[in-house]
């Protein structure tokens, strides 16, 4: 599929720069992911790009990224708030929206785990391959975790990512497929898990992260991250607690990092 592509003119100046030049603003980049469908990411390049990563939020995953690059919610989700971070480790960073035909509640619940949803990434992917050489990682946080391991497990490079990062996983769920429940046996590149072991999230308890990391039996390259402290405010499943690694961005991203890159 031939995946169109339009670029924001609130920011055809940072636009113009070529990927592999350092970019101060992020620019909004529109595909066609399916007949009809636009899926929008904001995509901030390095200096000198290292790897890229796809970076799919938690919650209901609906950003609701302006066509001048604001980010209408989820302004404090892990991912979001350190997508700089992945930035100046070298890493083309590609922030993805729900999609335009999921952009009111309940926007990504219910569709992470679908054919629909595996398209409009595939299309990202697609886009990031055209723009680079390097690798290319999908990244999830907490809900953010399902969207990842599921289209993992349905696209093989190239057309799939060729690592993944799973930071908070949701590991129990009564409303959906959990990511233990998803056959990551059959994964065959390398799977980098994220946990803060004080997690107090209750879909996602650090005591079945053994269990996560045995079914991953055929990844070439497999880690567990762990992290203790930080601050924990507020609702256990926030951004603010544990399970959003607040007060270690710089520790968590820079590990991350690392592992990825192969350091």
């Amino acid at each position: 599929m031939k995946h169109l592509m339009k670029i924001s003119l609130g920011l055809a100046l940072s636009c113009c720069l070529p990927l592999a030049q350092a970019q101060t603003n992020p620019k909004v980049v529109d595909l066609t992911s399916r007949p009809g469908v636009i899926q929008r990411m904001l995509v901030l390049a390095p200096a000198q790009t290292k790897a890229a990563v796809i970076l799919l939020a938690g919650g209901h995953g609906g950003l609701q990224i302006s066509p001048e690059g604001k980010i209408n919610w989820g302004k404090e989700n892990f991912l979001v708030r350190t997508r700089q971070l992945f930035v100046d480790q070298g890493f083309l960073v590609v922030l993805t929206d729900a999609p335009s035909d999921r952009l009111s509640p309940p926007f990504l619940r219910d569709f992470r785990e679908t054919p629909e949803h595996v398209t409009d990434i595939k299309a990202a992917i697609a886009w990031v391959r055209s723009q680079t050489k390097t690798p290319v990682w999908l990244v999830g946080t907490s809900r953010g975790t399902q969207s990842a391991a599921y289209i993992a497990t349905q696209l093989a490079p190239p057309d799939g990512p060729d690592g993944i990062a799973l930071s908070s996983s949701i590991l129990v769920d009564s409303e959906g497929a959990s990511v233990l429940s998803m056959p990551l046996e059959k994964l065959q590149i390398p799977v980098l898990i994220v946990h803060h072991e004080q997690d107090g999230c209750r879909l996602c308890p650090f005591t079945l992260i053994p269990k996560l990391m045995n079914k991953l039996t055929d990844a070439p390259r497999k880690q567990l991250l762990s992290f203790t402290g930080g601050e924990n405010i507020g609702n256990a499943c926030n951004a603010a607690a544990h399970h959003g690694y607040n007060g270690l961005d710089n520790e968590v991203v820079g590990k991350m990092s690392d592992w990825m890159l192969n350091k």
